[in-house]
């Protein structure tokens, strides 16, 4: 396989896994008290959104590379 044809393919998955999910989410742990050998801490879940502008740009590029790339056989 060509390695045009193969990063096409990533970037479409890429752009459909983007739409599906919207964006990231993950949990920290924080501090809240610290008194000596006493410790309270906190779970705090946090979001890194994936615009899906970000989504469509990765799709639509993926299908174009794809497109030359079979015309190049």
């Amino acid at each position: 396989m060509r390695p045009m044809i193969i990063i096409a393919i990533v970037l479409i998955a890429l752009g459909i896994v983007a739409f599906a999910y919207q964006g990231i989410t993950y949990t920290t742990r924080e501090k809240v008290v610290d008194l000596g050998p006493i410790q309270v801490t906190a779970e705090k879940t946090k979001t890194l959104p994936l615009p899906p502008i970000a989504g469509a740009i990765a799709l639509i590029s993926g299908v174009v590379l794809l497109v030359v790339g079979i015309k190049k056989n």
